[in-house]
């Protein structure tokens, strides 16, 4: 079960990377949830972000949500194949929590390819354990709101909420009618942030814009072009993540 507020658990949310796609010095953007120090999900997996994992914690991750399949956030995954299906009999297959509008675009981007390995005779799933989702999922006791956002196309991309710890919106335009059904106030919102918008992310002005102030300071920000960007974010008074920083959160609501 998700823990009470009394819970006594450490729980921490991990930035392995928390750049865009032009900014590999920042790692791709990912995070982990922890509890106790054990990794029990990983938010997306980009080629640095899997690298920043197993340099972290020495094996593949137990589960991954999807937030999209730009291949900043999916790419890590053929090596995550690789991984678990010539892994020991012991290893656990990654559970892999993909919202279900999402498993398309992913079997298109990343499984269709044939023979993947050279003498045939296996499936990209057979590495895995591929559970779709849609309004939420279970992982390790805890259950994990999902929510699809703005981002370019509509039905492409999700974020996702474990109710009373963090919020992380994934890649998306301001969605303030979104974070206002979750915010309670005190949870951490983790949102993409850049100096300035497109129609796939949010801009400082779109930030301060959308969003009351009793939000943005629970905010901390992600995927930025550069240090430089980061610092410009910084001094304009959000919290921004850094690649390694690790977040001391709230315990999880009572599920």
């Amino acid at each position: 079960m998700a823990s009470s507020p009394t819970d006594s658990a450490e729980w921490i949310l991990h930035f392995l990377g928390v750049g865009n796609a032009a900014a590999p010095e920042l790692g791709s953007a990912s995070v982990v949830l922890e509890r106790n120090g054990t990794p029990l999900l990983m938010v997306d997996c980009g080629q640095e972000a899997l690298s920043a994992f197993l340099d972290r914690y020495g094996q593949p991750p137990p589960a991954v949500f999807i937030t999209h399949v730009h291949m900043d956030h999916v790419a890590g995954l053929e090596r995550l194949f690789v991984a678990n299906f010539f892994g020991s009999e012991q290893q656990n297959r990654t559970r892999l929590h993909v919202p279900a509008m999402l498993v398309p675009l992913l079997q298109g981007r990343i499984a269709d390819y044939p023979n993947v390995v050279a003498e045939g005779g296996a499936n990209f799933w057979d590495a895995f354990q591929l559970i779709p989702v849609s309004r939420g999922f279970w992982q390790a006791g805890c259950w994990f709101d999902v929510f699809p956002v703005r981002h370019h196309q509509p039905g492409t991309a999700c974020g996702l909420c474990l109710r009373g710890a963090f919020l992380y919106s994934g890649d998306t335009r301001p969605i303030p009618e979104v974070i206002a059904q979750y915010a309670d106030g005190s949870m951490p919102l983790v949102h993409d942030c850049d100096l300035h918008g497109n129609p796939s992310h949010t801009g400082l002005p779109d930030l301060l814009r959308e969003y009351p102030p009793e939000q943005i300071r629970q905010m901390i920000v992600y995927h930025y072009a550069s240090a430089a960007d980061g610092a410009a974010l910084s001094a304009a008074g959000l919290r921004v993540a850094k690649p390694g920083d690790r977040l001391r959160l709230p315990a999880p609501a009572l599920t």
